[in-house]
């Protein structure tokens, strides 16, 4: 009977895996984020844009980025891998063109209980901050909605282990993310 009562809040995936079912109330705050996010300003085109070359050399400069951008298999649409591995801590950046609207990360079907998405602004433009909070920080994502059904996915990555907390990684990913972001408007 305890057994029973303890797993009534969960639901199993599809590995087994319990995660909590989603309550009328957290819907509502889910709903919530999403009415936080701006307007979108203007359209920013991803169309025939080459993510290793979004960040001018000044910009990788600024993000200590010391290796050759490099094109990476496609994660949801084309993606570009930005290292900086010069000196410690070791971190890289994973820049993605993805065909989404933002708010599938929110309401729609990218949304995971797992994972921590906290509304942000962006250069003006709807974005999210996205991580998951349990376990040491390993990752944090910038999402920023460019245009519709489309969003620019700017995602740090800690290299080297526990040298960078989430606060860190998902400050380096958002400033990331101003960067590109920049580089599109300039190039629109």
């Amino acid at each position: 009977m305890l057994a029973t009562a303890a797993l009534a809040g969960c639901s199993a995936g599809t590995e087994g895996t319990p995660y909590p079912v989603e309550t009328a109330a957290t819907a509502a705050s889910q709903s919530a984020k999403a009415a936080q996010l701006p307007q979108r300003p203007a359209e920013l085109t991803l169309q025939g844009v080459n993510l290793c070359d979004v960040f001018p050399q000044v910009q990788l400069d600024a993000l200590k980025i010391t290796s050759t951008p490099r094109e990476a298999p496609e994660q949801d649409g084309p993606t570009c891998v930005f290292d900086a591995d010069g000196a410690e801590p070791v971190h890289s950046y994973h820049v993605r063109a993805v065909s989404s609207d933002l708010e599938q990360w929110i309401t729609g079907a990218r949304k995971k209980n797992s994972m921590t998405t906290e509304p942000k602004n962006i250069g003006g433009y709807p974005a999210l901050t996205n991580y998951r909070a349990a376990g040491e920080p390993a990752d944090c994502e910038t999402l920023v909605g460019v245009a519709r059904g489309r969003t620019l996915a700017v995602q740090t990555f800690a290299i080297t282990r526990g040298q960078l907390t989430q606060p860190q990684l998902c400050d380096m990913s958002a400033h990331a993310a101003d960067l590109a972001l920049q580089s599109l408007k300039s190039r629109n």
